[in-house]
């Protein structure tokens, strides 16, 4: 083959470069093909055919991810020259510092050799100017200082601190708050102190939202700084000024004024020392303060008006910026209460106690005096006795009201006071901290009795009399004192009260009951208080609130003497007659401190208020009209149930009217007799005595045979009807006086007066009348000091209800929650709660709703728990057979003189016991206990009458039977013949026996058997 030429070689390698050029043209790389054309000659020339496939490699890449690696490349540029410039910076850093350190040491050097004098180092550290140079940088600096106040420094430290630490998690750091803290500081101190700066740090500074607690927990040395200046002081002495706090308390809006307290508070408590130092003014301030606050605060919500978690509805709005810190304000207000405040705030208290001998005995007329327990009962010795007594009392020493060390714990009383009227929401956790310990309680009643006789109740008086305002610093001493107790005794269950006597003793209990009892009597019946502002009188209803819970307690649970309750420089006729006047001081005490008359007067009264009643609804007989009547039939098979289809719906104004009764017999036919209001008697004895038997499951007995409210009633269809039917059957045995045998649980009768209502009212007190077992297994709890996780307990009870276990949660999801020491108090009255009121809520509601559309229930406000189960069921005192005998009817030929009555008086006063007293009384009238008033108001009265034959063949008196009863003719001598008695009529029916000892024997089995009868 002949080798080619070169023209020919190039020829070919031209058309081949040709020919891929043309190829990567078609695959749109128009950039190759530019390369190409550029570097053709070379490739033809050298005939190299891989520059072209680098280059056309190059450019592939390209083509793929031009774009991307363009970025990539810009990035990685930046970025270079972003680190080139940290390294040039870096080297200007590096060279700033080399030559800031050098000029920092030149200028030690040459500070040292011409400012500072050769003892450089102190014990403190601080550096030691030589004297010459002194005032010039002094007054340097105080201009520098000047100048930055004049361009509004602290209201830019105040901008900083509060973006700082008003927050959730503060971010300043130590070493910032040191700086602003000696920033704040150094202009004041330079101006000694002046009031305009000290205002000016008050304003800024120190009212900053728990700014003390933030350097307590983060920057001690302020708190350091703070106290080498003697800030807490200064402050003290510019507030103490009302001017100065007047134009302060302008300045700051209410909720920075609280905050303003709490930082107070706090630096009192970090300085107790220094607080005892300067307690007067402390006390003084903070009262002033407080009152400020006060009058922004509103009892109820408005338009006007914002919620403040501390001050409650309060007049100005709340700075959402301060929700966050408001929990720290709080923490620090409390300090005001904490057991290291009290003791400081409380000292002269107790050191005036412990300095100043007590009277030796209580000088108040409920206590009992040795000349009452004397075995002298002369006159002679009466009087030694009372001159020997007046003269030990005319040789105590009694602190004067007015005197530096009472208006001491006047102020401080004030103090604790104001806060719990303004600190609306924290009212509780106040007197919590207050009764905590027994240092102030007691110590406090010791300081009141030791004012003055009476145990200062003269002193109190006369200082009454000649300020007239009970709001003054020295009457708010028995307003905490009252508010404190108050608090305490409500919480403390029998043992603690009774048995541990904590923390007063029952001794010291009657003389506050005494003391107080008195107090609230003389301040409204001698006009001592303006009659307009007894609501809102603070010191009447304080007193007036503790004085009714003791009173309360003492219903349930006695401890004091006979007649402690009554006021004895009262004259019953005189205070009724006002009363019925309208007097406004009897009408209060009425209505406010009833028990201060006798019981039996208060019954009276409640009788002639259901008269008035009467009168004014037509109801009772006048010489032109008769009351209008319902007559109504009833079954005695189907005695509950007759009466509730006739009765049920009548209005509340018939059921008060004559009701007249038809009985129908077993036979069905009409009984023989004419009701004389004595056939109802019997029909609503009937009643009550079937609806309140258990075993129809409407009541229950306890374990006492008291009744309540069945919690299973409902297997009743029409079970709260029945409810409201038995509510208007008892009103109405109460509003005519029929006392009934039905004994109620002391709660029930709590909840018929609605003493429930009251904010004072504690369930677990009233248990031990419905479950004394469960009231017993709680106090358990409550003084458990071991784990209660051991009791597995949770916020739930299970109940047998009908054969199924039920269980009731006491708060939602409360079989999950477990009981603790910290919710053991909430679980204990929330059980007792559900016991008596959650259970039968809808049953005692219905009774009640029946009940008072009877019986007015304002008229039952004269009465406590006893004292109404008392006026349904009769007095508990021993049947007087005198009184009996002396109200005594005869018929049938019997008189007062007749020999079988003689016989009959005598058996029952020497033959019989108390107990058959009793019972001799339920057989004749079906109650065994005496009415109120006593036999004179049995209604209808007490008879007996002489019968010869059976009560079946009984049509009445005769003129024979009369004549034979009278005159005592012996037809036959009924030795088989029993006493019997119609209860409605209150009847005894009684044989003309022969023999006393017949009387005796036939009269105890009779009344031991209790026979029945039919109307005749």
């Amino acid at each position: 083959m002949s080798r080619k030429t070169k023209k020919e070689r190039q020829r070919e390698y031209e058309i081949l470069f040709d020919r891929r050029v043309g190829n990567d043209l078609k695959h749109n790389q128009p950039q190759v093909m530019r390369v190409a054309l550029l570097i053709k000659p070379i490739i033809l020339e050298h005939q190299k055919f891989h520059f072209y496939d680098c280059i056309r490699k190059m450019f592939e890449i390209s083509s793929v991810s031009s774009k991307d690696q363009f970025l990539e490349q810009a990035k990685a540029a930046r970025l270079e020259r972003a680190l080139e410039r940290k390294r040039e910076q870096a080297t200007l850093t590096i060279q700033g510092l080399s030559r800031g350190f050098l000029l920092d040491r030149t200028l030690k050097d040459d500070f040292k050799k011409n400012f500072i004098k050769s003892q450089v180092f102190t014990g403190n550290k601080k550096i030691c100017l030589k004297e010459a140079l002194k005032p010039a940088m002094n007054q340097l600096c105080a201009n520098i200082m000047g100048h930055l106040v004049t361009k509004g420094l602290y209201s830019i430290l105040q901008s900083i601190l509060l973006k700082g630490l008003v927050r959730v998690k503060p971010c300043l750091k130590k070493a910032t708050l040191l700086a602003i803290t000696n920033l704040s500081i150094r202009p004041v101190v330079s101006s000694q102190f002046t009031n305009n700066l000290m205002n000016l740090f008050l304003l800024h500074i120190l009212s900053v939202p728990a700014l003390i607690l933030h350097f307590h927990s983060m920057a001690p040395e302020c708190l350091a700084i703070l106290s080498d200046q003697g800030i807490f002081k200064h402050s003290l002495d510019l507030l103490i000024s009302e001017q100065n706090a007047r134009i302060l308390f302008n300045a700051l809006e209410g909720n920075y004024a609280l905050c303003l307290i709490a930082n107070l508070i706090h630096l009192a408590h970090s300085d107790l020392e220094n607080l005892q130092a300067n307690l007067l003014d402390f006390i003084n301030v903070i009262t002033r303060i407080m009152e400020s606050c006060q009058k922004y605060v509103v009892n109820k919500r408005s338009n006007l008006t914002h919620w403040h978690p501390v001050l409650g509805w309060f007049a100005q709005k709340v700075d959402h910026g301060l929700h966050e810190s408001l929990a720290l304000v709080k923490k620090q207000v409390q300090l005001l209460w904490s057991g290291p405040m009290i003791k400081t705030m409380f000292s002269h208290l107790v050191e005036s106690v412990l300095t100043t001998p007590q009277p030796s005995s209580p000088t108040n007329q409920s206590a009992i005096s040795p000349i009452q327990n004397s075995p002298f009962k002369t006159n002679i010795f009466k009087k030694a006795l009372e001159k020997a007594s007046s003269s030990r009392s005319n040789n105590i020493r009694y602190r004067r009201l007015g005197s530096p060390e009472t208006t001491l714990v006047a102020l401080t009383c004030n103090l604790y006071e104001t806060a719990l009227s303004t600190l609306t929401q924290m009212k509780l956790d106040i007197l919590t901290g207050l009764c905590y310990q027994d240092m102030v309680l007691p110590n406090l009643w010791k300081f009141i009795s030791s004012l003055g006789p009476g145990n200062g109740l003269k002193a109190f008086l006369d200082h009454l009399a000649i300020t007239t305002k009970t709001c003054s610093p020295e009457f708010q001493i028995l307003v905490l004192f009252c508010d404190c107790a108050t608090h305490l005794i409500t919480i403390l269950d029998d043992v603690e009260l009774y048995e541990q006597q904590k923390p007063f003793c029952l001794e010291d209990l009657v003389s506050i009951s005494a003391f107080l009892n008195q107090l609230v009597f003389k301040l409204i019946w001698y006009n001592l208080i303006d009659a307009k502002a007894v609501k809102s009188n603070t010191l009447l209803q304080s007193a007036h609130t503790l004085l009714m819970l003791l009173y309360k307690r003492d219903c349930r649970h006695s401890y004091t003497p006979p007649d402690h309750w009554l006021i004895k420089e009262i004259r019953v006729s005189t205070f009724l007659s006002d009363l019925e006047r309208g007097k406004k001081a009897a009408q209060v005490l009425m209505q406010k401190v009833p028990h201060i008359i006798p019981h039996k007067e208060r019954v009276v009264l409640f009788r002639k208020y259901v008269n008035n009643e009467k009168e004014i609804l037509g109801l009772t007989e006048s010489a032109c009209a008769s009351p209008q009547s319902t007559l109504i039939t009833v079954h005695r098979s189907r005695i509950v149930e007759d009466g509730y289809q006739q009765l049920s719906m009548l209005p509340p104004q018939s059921l008060k009217g004559v009701i007249r009764v038809k009985f129908i017999n077993e036979q069905g036919l009409d009984e023989a007799g004419i009701d004389q209001d004595g056939v109802f008697k019997e029909f609503l004895e009937e009643t009550i005595k079937k609806v309140f038997d258990p075993s129809l499951n409407l009541f229950r007995a306890t374990s006492e045979e008291r009744l309540y409210p069945s919690p299973t009633s409902n297997i009743h269809e029409n079970h709260l009807s029945l409810f409201e039917f038995v509510g208007k059957m008892l009103g109405k045995a109460v509003y005519e006086g029929i006392v009934v045998d039905v004994p109620f649980a002391s709660f029930f009768l709590s909840q018929v007066l609605g003493h429930t209502h009251s904010a004072l009212y504690s369930s677990i007190d009233e248990l031990p009348s419905l479950d004394p077992e469960l009231y017993k297994s709680l106090t358990y709890i409550k003084h458990y000091t071991g784990d209660l996780h051991d009791l597995d307990l949770t916020f739930s009870i299970d109940e047998d209800c009908m054969g199924q276990l039920v269980t009731h949660e006491l708060v939602p999801g409360g079989k999950a929650i477990p009981v603790t020491s910290e919710n053991k108090i909430s679980y204990i009255h929330l059980m007792a709660h559900f016991r008596m009121h959650v259970q039968i809520h809808d049953q005692t509601n219905a009774f009640l709703r029946g009940f008072r559309s009877i019986v007015n229930p304002d008229w039952l406000q004269m009465f406590s728990t006893p004292e109404l189960q008392r006026l349904i069921s009769g007095d508990n005192t021993p049947v007087d057979l005198v009184d009996l005998r002396k109200h005594t009817k005869y018929f049938g030929g019997f008189h007062n003189n007749h020999r079988v009555i003689n016989w009959l008086w005598d058996v029952l006063e020497k033959d019989f016991t108390q107990e058959e007293h009793r019972m001799f009384l339920k057989f004749v009238t079906s109650c065994s206990k005496p009415p109120l008033l006593g036999f004179a108001h049995l209604e209808p009265a007490f008879s007996i009458r002489c019968v010869e034959v059976s009560d079946d063949q009984d049509t009445g008196d005769t003129v024979g039977s009369v004549l034979r009863g009278f005159f005592t003719i012996r037809k036959k001598d009924p030795v088989n013949r029993l006493p019997t008695s119609s209860t409605c009529f209150n009847l005894l029916k009684l044989p003309n026996y022969q023999k006393k000892s017949t009387l005796r024997e036939k009269l105890r089995y009779a009344i031991n058997c209790n026979t029945g009868f039919e109307l005749s």
